[in-house]
């Protein structure tokens, strides 16, 4: 049988010969040191929840600091729904040691409470049992409250209940000149030539994503509270008496159970190029939609949602992906990419890892920066409407049946199995892997790589299957299972010591964001009506003709 740590004599899983002779050509440069290490940052969240494992109905602890000013501590959708911010280090034990000290600070402001270790929600009791987070009384605050109020009325709370984690990646700038070198775009722009490739990065990760859904998806059971109408899906089973599951899924929190939305499904958001994705996305959260024209925005001075456009705001647009660039005040997220072009990715279809305290693993960032990187180095022409289908398609297919052994995807028209489209992606991985096992110490990339390939023959070593097999050897709902874990890793990370410079930073951080929460609110000099208005109408603005006008990029 075919292992990663073999020579890859075999044709079928050689790398391309365009992706080998960008890897032998880029080698001399990283072996040199001039090449530069991927930079990346850690969101991870997590449902506080009560002893019985239940979403805690408590404000989030004063202890943390403010959630709107916190850089690293902060809530997402709910009250309940912790998440923790890493720096950006070039380093993934750094990030994942930061990480960990923001959990050991979190529990020590926790009082009978645990982080749900889960992506797939705890015990709920209604809609009404996940409380939207609140911010305060700025306008700033007010919006994000409000913003939250929307994704209720629209989609419910539940379905924002869910966690996972946002792993954001960017290269080096001496990482981008090698490239632009390699293949002569000297010529090009520099961030015209990186957002290029960039979003040419963003469409073969579509192409190719169902492999980390696969890989790392450990969501294949839900809490049965989680359907609250009691209707059971047909591609669901009755575990027992709290717990639903698919016998072959691997991540039910990436199916329409999860986030999902049918109207943005009709935004066909393109990933050409950043010119039609800033378009899209500007037209959809300019253009109103019938049914949420019928919810009402502001209901006798009650704002239910922001506005009544098929995105309220840029952030309701659901991706696996996302180009990013950091913002500037007064500054959408896609006016930042517009003006300045893409900065760094963001990966979005992270499942928590539960048998984990920290959600994700350095194999799996390794693994990931691997694949990444593989994705930009391959060719990737553009996606068609109809390629895009088809990738849906083995999206869907991998989310609800992935661990199938009769299951086929469709690639360039013929059907392939997981594990030889796997296995072959795994294989031109292993060169990539080289590139930047040259710039460490051992080969940790070239590790995960091999750590994680042999799921691809052997299902039952995936996080879905594991977690399957752990509910029927205990005879235990998950709900159950997951409280037990909670109470384990909380305990770990209790005892678990932390930096003395950290604990200092973090114990500042809290007076210092309850101070600036503070001098916002006290700030406020327009009502939240006027706010709004200012806000939309710059949203609407194309930050390219403010530049053409101011005489060209910056």
């Amino acid at each position: 049988m075919f292992t990663l740590s073999e020579p890859l004599t075999d044709t079928s899983f050689s790398a391309s010969s365009t992706l080998n002779s960008k890897v032998e050509r880029l080698m001399p440069v990283a072996k040199a040191g001039r090449l530069g290490r991927l930079r990346r940052g850690i969101e991870k969240e997590g449902l506080r929840v009560d002893a019985t494992g239940r979403v805690a109905q408590t404000p989030h602890p004063y202890a943390l600091g403010s959630k709107l000013t916190h850089p690293h501590i902060t809530t997402d959708y709910s009250e309940a729904l912790l998440e923790f911010i890493t720096p950006v280090t070039s380093q993934p034990r750094e990030a994942l040691a930061f990480l960990s000290d923001l959990q050991t600070f979190t529990y020590h402001a926790l009082d009978n409470e645990w982080i749900w270790p889960g992506s797939m929600p705890a015990r709920l009791e209604g809609n009404d049992s996940i409380p939207i987070a609140d911010y305060g009384t700025s306008n700033i605050g007010t919006m994000k409250s409000v913003y939250r109020r929307g994704l209720d009325v629209r989609y419910g709370r539940i379905m924002q209940a869910i966690a996972g984690v946002h792993y954001n990646v960017s290269l080096p700038d001496s990482m981008w000149q090698a490239l632009q070198t390699l293949e002569g775009e000297e010529h090009t722009a520099f961030n015209d030539y990186r957002s290029t490739r960039y979003f040419a990065l963003i469409r073969n990760f579509r192409r190719h994503s169902w492999l980390l859904l696969y890989l790392f998806g450990a969501s294949p059971a839900i809490d049965k509270s989680f359907l609250p109408s009691g209707k059971l899906p047909q591609k669901l089973h009755t575990l027992d008496d709290e717990t639903y599951y698919a016998p072959y899924a691997t991540t039910l929190r990436m199916s329409d159970l999860g986030y999902q939305n049918k109207v943005q499904e009709q935004l066909k958001i393109c990933f050409n190029s950043l010119g039609n994705y800033v378009n899209t996305l500007r037209h959809a959260i300019s253009s109103s939609w019938p049914d949420y024209e019928k919810l009402g925005v502001n209901v006798d001075g009650y704002w239910q949602q922001l506005n009544a456009n098929i995105l309220q705001i840029e952030n309701e647009y659901y991706s696996d992906i996302r180009p990013k660039r950091v913002t500037k005040h007064n500054e959408t997220p896609s006016q930042a990419l517009e003006a300045r072009g893409v900065e760094y990715i963001e990966v979005r279809c992270l499942d928590l890892n539960p048998f984990d305290p920290l959600g994700i693993t350095e194999p799996q960032i390794r693994f990931v920066d691997t694949f990444l990187l593989w994705c930009l180095l391959s060719e990737s022409p553009w996606i068609s409407d109809e390629e895009c289908d088809r990738l849906d398609d083995n999206r869907r297919l991998v989310v609800e049946r992935g661990r199938d052994p009769a299951l086929t995807l469709t690639r360039q028209g013929e059907a392939v199995s997981v594990a030889e489209w796997g296995e072959q992606i795994c294989a031109e991985m292993m060169t990539v892997a080289s590139l930047l096992d040259a710039m460490e110490e051992g080969s940790p990339h070239a590790d995960a790589v091999s750590a994680c390939a042999p799921a691809l023959q052997h299902p039952d070593l995936t996080p879905s299957a594991q977690l399957l097999a752990k509910l029927h050897d205990q005879k235990v709902s998950l709900s159950e299972l997951m409280l037990m874990l909670a109470k384990q890793q909380g305990d770990t990370l209790q005892q678990q010591p932390m930096l003395r410079s950290r604990q200092a930073l973090l114990d500042q951080l809290v007076e210092t964001s309850h101070q600036q929460q503070h001098d916002i609110e006290e700030a406020n000099q327009v009502s939240f009506n006027e706010f709004l208005d200012s806000y939309f109408t710059q949203a609407r603005e194309s930050r390219l003709a403010a530049l053409s006008t101011a005489g060209g990029f910056p």
